[in-house]
């Protein structure tokens, strides 16, 4: 989509507030003091006065260190800093505590265990990327991991409160039919939205079977693992590192914190999960990502941390061969005209997702059938950019986090060009750009009065800062 329009930006940037990010504001109730000279803009080496406050949103004070690490966390994501001012950056963290600060006054809850394994998966990254833990502690300037995890906790913190905050301002606007055409008449004609080409993508999967032989390797040697921890003491966490197969989780040690009220994980773990006893370690059991099993830690009400094993099973070569020939087979009969794709989707494709509606991929997105190439998975687009409407792409082998590997074929349908924005075949794509500048708006309404409503204080050369709101209350 070519066309965008500011206030839609606006919206995306304040409902993504970094969260999680490294802002290395500080909680303080303190009277601020009004020091500072100058204002240094863009390197974020030339500090002001590190501990020098630049001001205050209700109870939270910024200082000038916290607009210094903001640039050090944009410099370290690689972004450029060049056309980025402290100003900006510390409207930005201006914003950050008022939606804070009164998600605060409005009791909003948020889930300290949640943040907590946030902030495990965040140092696990950045471990990953530095090296060691040491480069790590050493970039943030902090003296031990516990010092880092604690400043991390109330970044953290504090970004999920300002989420909340700005989810509940916007969680029960709608847009009627009549707004939707009212904001799609008044964008001038020469800067209406234009969409990119768009195309219907459907595909046939084919997943090799399992042999009982290979569910059998891994069933004993998670019985061997859980034999090796209980006999002789072996480290759970140590066995999850090295052999789990689950991704997402065995560089944490495969620790998981589980809520009895929130549905996490697919039910079968869940149940066996809720069903030890701290201390005790599961006997394996199948889920469809393979064979799991899992140790109970430690019980603190609804919350339960779990520690667990994945195991994949292997594919025999037999299996491999007998898929591919499979697919193969099916891409022959499309070819010649024998059979409609959608009739072969719904034959001989895997993919439950997919096989009942002809083999038609949804966009996670937009929730329908259409995908803008612009938009569109790297890989997925890779694999269909030079197919012609309706020509079947070669056979290709794939994965997920369900199958190890999987035999494809894809087809492309009902392809649109690029075109301006048309209200009666777009109305979708228009009904949602009009609810999120209705929801900008309504942002800027809380924040324009919430503004006035809360103690704020800009100290020194901050008061000469272009902010587009109004920070200074006209002072």
């Amino acid at each position: 989509m070519k066309f965008i329009n500011k206030p839609v930006v606006r919206i995306f940037v304040l409902l993504a507030i970094f969260i999680g990010q490294f802002g290395f504001s500080q909680e303080i109730i303190e009277e601020p003091q009004e020091e500072v000279k100058k204002v240094e803009t863009p390197s974020p080496y030339n500090k002001v006065k590190i501990d020098g406050v630049a001001g205050v949103v209700g109870e939270y004070v910024i200082l000038n260190s916290d607009i210094d690490k903001e640039f050090i966390q944009l410099r370290a994501r690689g972004a450029s800093i060049a056309d980025i001012t402290r100003c900006q950056l510390f409207g930005k963290l201006l914003e950050d505590k008022l939606y804070a600060h009164h998600a605060i006054q409005d009791s909003l809850e948020i889930n300290e265990v949640e943040i907590r394994s946030m902030i495990d998966q965040q140092l696990a990254q950045f471990v990953e990327q530095t090296g060691s833990l040491d480069e790590v502690l050493r970039f943030y300037n902090k003296d031990s991991e516990q010092a880092l995890r604690a400043e991390m906790f109330e970044i953290n913190k504090n970004g999920k409160l300002a989420m909340e905050m700005q989810r509940k301002i916007i969680e029960d606007i709608e847009v009627t039919p009549e707004e939707v055409r009212q904001y799609f008449n008044a964008i001038p004609k020469e800067e209406r939205p234009v969409f990119g080409t768009e195309l219907q993508v459907s595909q046939i999967v084919v997943i090799p079977e399992v042999t009982e032989e290979a569910r059998q390797k891994v069933i004993d040697r998670l019985k061997e693992m859980k034999a090796d921890v209980i006999e002789n003491g072996a480290s759970f966490t140590t066995k999850a590192v090295f052999y789990s197969d689950d991704t997402g989780s065995k560089a944490q040690g495969g620790k998981y914190t589980l809520n009895k009220s929130r549905p996490q994980m697919v039910k079968e773990f869940r149940d066996v999960a809720f069903s030890l006893q701290e201390g005790e370690i599961s006997d394996p059991f199948p889920t469809e990502y393979g064979y799991h099993i899992i140790f109970l830690e430690k019980i603190r009400g609804q919350e339960y941390d779990i520690r667990h094993i994945l195991l994949r099973p292997e594919i025999s070569r037999e299996s491999q061969e007998k898929a591919k020939a499979e697919i193969d087979k099916v891409r022959e009969s499309l070819v010649k005209g024998e059979l409609t794709f959608a009739d072969a989707a719904r034959e001989f494709s895997d993919e439950k997702e997919t096989k009942f509606n002809g083999g038609h991929l949804i966009n996670p997105e937009t929730q329908d059938y259409n995908f803008e190439l612009t938009k569109m998975d790297p890989e997925l687009y890779s694999q269909i950019q030079n197919l012609k409407e309706g020509e079947i792409s070669p056979v290709y082998q794939d994965e997920d986090r369900v199958n190890r590997l999987k035999y494809k074929i894809l087809s492309v349908s009902n392809r649109v060009d690029e075109h301006e924005a048309d209200f009666a075949r777009d109305y979708l794509k228009i009904k949602n750009l009009a609810l999120q500048d209705k929801q900008y708006q309504e942002i800027g309404k809380w924040q324009e009065e919430k503004i006035n409503d809360t103690y704020i204080k800009i100290n020194g050369e901050y008061r000469n800062c272009e902010f587009s709101s109004n920070w200074l209350k006209n002072q």
